[in-house]
């Protein structure tokens, strides 16, 4: 057939080939993998049939262990079952790889390989998950590119089929799975002509059947496991064969030529590393540009990695080979060597051939492994002993084993290849526009693209680098762009924060999107960047896109302007092309919005191509001359050697001496207070004749920068000029400031929606509001602005928001819904607090290295916070509520016999007996706490009771102990273990994020996800209703179970978080949180308003059920929402993207579906109308 090119993604290649050879797919979300799934989740909602002439099935489970067994469950009653996994997600499948490999079936795993969670959490590739399961018995083929998944996964199918061994398909994940490229498309027609149709039918026919019924599973005794263990041997000896003959047939196909070891370089090479994975294209070029100097170097590339063929490993490799490196990319602590150095030892052992063999690890967690380090390693092996168990990519100055890059001024980039590079923010549709301009030219041109994306780990308000080339020739350099022709800055706020211009090659253009004049870049420039500017001729263009796209009425949506632009500077197809094609992409994105939107991003092209404006370099900048940078000496060192390299996207740097006190996974708390990113478009100006004192602006803040201050007369007389104040009504005789930290506010406008008074104005971010951060700088500061006690108790909403947040400034999306919550709990209780923290949104925003946003109050106290995994939660924290209780029990023992023995005064003795009483209470517990530690340190002097209860006094306080997740782990992976907590009885409290949706893997459905919902897999909306978690935690009579809603009710928020703490038992909260993944209509800015549109129209209802209430003449369930308006429900429906796009998409089965969602919220609400007695 005529050969079909299309732009994509490792993921969507492997889904493709996938969707081909699968009946059905049992999947659970996890990144990098998540987007096969969806893709084929998304070919089914469509009807697309695969070469059974069948659409495909897909089933979300709970968890990665139940998707394995649903495969494994399914194989058995004869479908051909794939699953997508990666990283904790694959380890949680072992022991069903173990069964299905046992069992001869042709499951298919598709693995975007990704780094394993040890000290810390890392989304990123590397071969430690896979790796870990190579001893399961299953087939392991590997993937160099996005065209060899395309071409090769289809082996992995065909070949576990025909030779009854399921597979381990795998790719680098991110650096393959996410990397765009120009590939051939395999046409299914095809496909089916090489697949041995016979083994199917037997295949069909072995499955179990009660037509012919046979037992599976059975218990074995010593006398015949073994044997049966080793009589599936020859099915692993053919396996080789078989994968080499499906390659040959494959290549028939394709053109494309592969083996189970694939040699590229010289024939007579006397040194050659052997890798697998994407660092073989880095790895082919570096030998490809040697051998053209004259040396003889190869490298072998390893597709079969299960079975290991000895036969075919030496079929290809030159006898000249003297010198061998092998490339590992996992880390096996204690090993003598990572396991492939151990299978080529093994492989040349007794082979006759004697090279000198080393190995090395590389790219853990997704470091970026570049040529100059390829090369290191080659001229390491020229060597007489070279290093074994090297590193690259890293300085490790503390054991000394990491290689030095070589020939770094070497430029691999084939002729004809144009470099660009875009630093934006996520959310801000740089990443977007990007992909769209890879696709136009990848998919209306003969051009060849390729795109990687790199992001911080921040959500939508973090930082984005899109890495673009495109080119005449196939593209095949896996790395990070180092050497650039055009370079975008989507935010101005950058030029100061990172090396923008790092690589940008002489000649080179730069565009920055910006509202500063010619005049005042001379002010705002750093001097390194003008001098380089000058210097290097660079062409330097500016175009103030966040104008233009406000003006058209886009709001903060300025990525049409920003594409239109680089089209025109970047030159890589004709301008009157590029424009016909974005308005072409324009219309099929936007169309369905209306001709309106339309046109005012058609508006967007024209105008950011008309307003480039080209800036006159002054010849003064070539000597520019750096600014003094101002030191803080109170600056931590961590923030200035770690954090503040990090940030800089300089963390490769860093040395292994320089994070030694972190070997553990530990990091310092409240980093986020020093990082001041200035990224908001607009932050709130207070005006102070308006404001009605409320608070409710910080209430709502998800970022905690909007406070409300309070000083006495003297602290505002020393406060920076300028400081606006109002006399407080709630605190007399203060003076109140609403101080905004405009360098930390993500601009969202929560604050400023919810405003009564209206005193709050959006305004944009120029220089003044820049330097208004001062006001707030100086309001938090308690060595300037004493803490104050204020009248209003805690917990009520006024007096609530005059305690520190003890969770600040956190990377969340702008408009955040769950980090409210969190902040508000830190208010209440944070410098008591424990928190175990499920992997998701909040450990992304409560825990992203290097800046934490827990922070902890002058007196050095604040929340502890830790993760284990995603599934494992709240046993977690169960864990850390026994250790704590353990330690206390015995501290209590301790108490009590001094008591006893009537050791102390008679105050001592008093404050003992008081805190023996009431040690667990949180009520009061830090005042009892510092009074029995004040009184022990000055009466313990040596007696050997005293000091040993005095070296426990970190344990004297009552600790809060919480529970943190969202609605992915506590309907879903984490559901066991949240019951069995919630089952245990003990004084721990859970806080469920509910946003509906796995948030942090990209919106799949959740058992919380109500019916009509479409979100990954659900795509032609979800059938099932919402799962009532509170209701099932009720059943058990004694677990204290509330629903909140801030946007619809603060004070029923405030009620049951205390109430919650109090109770002495177990405690859950599900928060409603309006999420980025829903496509709220009125804009995350109103996240809030939304909120409380949910419990308006019925969708939601708030309630509290209090078990001390049990037994006594008031009801324990109370029904806190107001009667609602269903007749709105249809309306607020329709206000989300996840709802509004399957009338869209779908609909003749919308409105039924809708119909369910609205019957199940009434029948819902009716349950708890009954429960409340009314």
């Amino acid at each position: 057939m005529a050969k079909k090119m299309k732009t994509m993604d490792g993921n969507t290649a492997a889904g493709y080939i996938s969707y081909a050879f699968t009946d059905v797919a049992a999947i659970y979300p996890i990144t990098p993998s998540s987007p096969m799934a969806e893709y084929v989740d998304s070919l089914a909602a469509k009807g697309m049939k695969n070469i059974f002439g069948q659409k495909l099935r897909l089933i979300e489970m709970q968890s990665e262990a139940g998707a394995a067994g649903a495969v494994h469950g399914s194989l058995q009653a004869g479908a051909l079952t794939t699953t997508y996994t990666a990283s904790q997600g694959l380890l949680l499948m072992i022991p069903n790889m173990y069964k299905i490999a046992g069992e001869l079936l042709p499951g298919v795993f598709h693995v975007s390989a990704r780094a394993i969670a040890a000290s810390s959490l890392n989304i990123f590739g590397d071969h430690q998950d896979v790796m870990a399961a190579r001893q399961t018995g299953v087939a392991m083929l590997a993937e160099s590119s996005v065209q060899e998944v395309m071409d090769l996964s289809a082996v992995a199918h065909l070949v576990a089929i025909k030779g009854r061994v399921p597979f381990i398909n795998f790719f680098d994940g991110f650096r393959t799975s996410h990397e765009i490229q120009k590939i051939e498309v395999v046409d299914y027609a095809d496909l089916a002509k090489i697949l041995d149709w016979d083994a199917v039918e037997a295949f069909r026919r072995r499955a179990l059947n009660p037509d012919h019924p046979v037992v599976r599973g059975t218990a074995q005794n010593p006398d015949i496991y073994f044997q049966g263990r080793e009589a599936v041997n020859r099915y692993y000896d053919a396996i080789p064969s078989l994968v080499e003959e499906a390659m040959a047939q494959m290549a028939k196909i394709t053109g494309r030529e592969h083996h189970l070891f694939d040699y590229y370089g010289a024939p007579d090479a006397d040194r050659i590393i052997i890798a697998m994975g994407s660092v073989c294209q880095t790895a082919e070029e570096v030998a490809e540009y040697l051998n053209a100097q004259g040396e003889k170097v190869g490298l072998l590339s390893v597709h079969l990695y299960r079975p290991f063929s000895v036969e075919h490993f030496f079929k290809y490799l030159p006898k000249t080979v003297k010198k061998v490196a092998v490339l590992d990319r996992t880390k096996e602590p204690g090993a003598l060597g990572e396991p492939l150095y151990l299978d080529v030892k093994a492989a040349y052992y007794g082979s006759g051939m004697d090279p000198v063999i080393v190995g090395g690890r590389y790219g853990l967690g997704g470091k970026d492994t570049t040529p100059d380090q390829i090369f290191g390693v080659y001229e390491e092996l020229k060597k007489d002993e070279p290093m074994h168990g090297f590193t690259l990519g890293i300085v490790d100055d503390v054991t000394n084993r990491s290689l030095k890059p070589a020939h770094s001024d070497v430029n691999l980039t084939k002729e004809g290849t144009t470099a660009c590079k875009f630093w934006g923010l996520g959310s801000d549709g740089t990443v977007g526009a990007n992909k769209s301009a890879i696709k136009i030219i990848g998919d209306k041109t003969d051009m060849y693209a390729q795109a990687y994306f790199a992001y911080d780990s921040k959500k939508s308000g973090g930082i984005t680098m899109s890495h673009l080339r495109f080119g005449k020739s196939p593209i095949i350099s896996p790395y990070l762009i180092n050497r650039a022709d055009f370079i975008s800055c989507s935010q101005q706020s950058y030029v100061r924060q990172y090396d923008l211009l790092a690589g940008l090659r002489k000649g080179g253009t730069f565009l920055l999107n910006t509202f500063w004049s010619d005049e005042q870049l001379d002010t705002h420039l750093p001097a390194s960047m003008r001098r380089f500017i000058a210097r290097n001729d660079i062409q330097f263009y500016t175009v103030d896109a966040v104008h233009i796209a406000r003006e058209l009425g886009l709001g903060g949506r300025f990525n049409m302007v920003m594409q239109s632009a680089f089209f025109k500077l970047a030159n890589i197809i004709p301008l009157d092309d590029a424009v016909k094609y974005l308005k072409d992409a324009v219309v099929t994105s936007y169309g369905s919005k209306g001709e309106k939107v339309v046109n005012m991003n058609n508006g967007a092209i024209d105008k950011g191509i008309e307003a480039l404006h080209r800036v006159n370099v002054p010849d003064a900048w070539k000597d520019a001359v750096d600014e003094e940078v101002p030191v803080n000496e109170k600056t931590p060192a961590f923030i200035t050697n770690v954090q503040n390299v990090m940030n800089r996207q300089e963390g490769d740097k860093l040395k292994i001496s320089e994070i030694l006190s972190m070997e553990d996974g530990t990091f310092p708390v409240g980093g986020t207070a020093y990082e001041k990113r200035g990224t908001a478009i607009s932050v709130p100006v207070w005006r102070p004749e308006k404001c009605i004192q409320c608070n409710q602006c910080s209430f709502v803040c998800p970022h905690a920068t909007i406070r409300p201050i309070l000083t006495t007369d003297e602290e505002l007389a020393a406060a920076p000029e300028g400081m606006q104040s109002v006399k407080s009504r709630p605190a007399k005789g203060m003076n109140l400031t609403i101080a905004v930290s405009t360098l930390d506010c993500l601009g969202c406008g929560n604050c400023a929606q919810v405003c009564p008074g209206k005193a709050l104005d959006m305004t944009l971010l120029d220089d003044n509001l820049r330097d208004a951060q001062k006001y707030f700088d100086y309001g938090v500061d308690t060595t300037k602005v004493a803490v104050k006690n204020v009248p209003m108790k805690k917990t009520t909403l006024i007096g609530s928001q005059f305690e520190q947040p003890l969770f600040e400034f956190s990377g969340a999306c702008a408009g955040c819904g769950e980090t409210p919550y969190a902040k508000l709990i830190t208010q209440l209780f944070g410098d008591r607090m424990m928190i175990a923290n499920a992997t998701g949104c909040s450990s992304i925003w409560g825990a992203s290295a290097p800046a934490i946003p827990y922070t902890k109050n002058q007196k050095g106290c604040g929340p502890a916070w830790a993760n284990s995994l995603f599934e494992d939660n709240a046993e977690y924290g169960l864990g850390m509520l026994l250790g704590t209780k353990s330690v206390r029990e015995s501290l209590a023992a301790a108490v009590t016999e001094a008591l006893e023995a009537k050791k102390g005064s008679a105050e001592l003795q008093a404050a003992m007996q008081l805190w023996l009483e009431k040690r667990n209470s949180g009520e009061g517990t830090r005042d009892r706490a510092d009074l029995l530690r004040e009184l022990l340190e000055k009466e313990k002097g040596t007696d050997e009771l005293f000091c040993r209860i005095y070296s426990d006094n970190d344990y004297f306080v009552k600790r809060s102990q919480w529970v943190f997740g969202g609605d992915g782990w506590a309907y879903d992976i984490g559901y066991g273990g949240v019951d069995h907590v919630l089952a245990s009885g003990e004084d721990i409290n859970i806080m469920v994020f509910d946003t509906e949706v796995y948030s942090n893997t990209g919106g799949q459905a959740s058992k919380s996800t109500p019916a009509a919902a479409i979100a990954e897999f659900a795509a032609t909306g979800k059938k099932t209703k919402k799962k009532d978690l509170g209701m099932m935690a009720m059943s058990y009579g004694y677990v204290y179970v509330a629903q909140v809603n801030m946007g619809a009710d603060h004070n029923q928020v405030l009620k049951a978080i205390k109430e919650a703490e109090a109770y002495k038992g177990p405690s859950l909260i599900i928060a409603y949180a309006p999420c980025i993944n829903h496509g709220i209509r009125i804009g995350m800015g109103c996240s809030q308003e939304e909120g409380k549109r949910a419990n308006a129209c019925g969708y939601w209802a708030n309630y509290r059920f209090n078990p001390t209430l049990v037994g006594t003449d008031k009801n324990p369930f109370t029904l806190d929402s107001k009667e609602p308006d269903f007749g709105k429900f249809q309306e607020f429906l329709q206000g989300e993207v996840r709802y509004a796009s399957l009338k869209r998409s779908f609909p003749e089965a919308a409105d039924a579906l809708f119909e369910k969602t609205e019957n199940d919220a009434k029948m819902r609400l009716a349950g708890y109308k009954k429960l409340a007695g009314k």
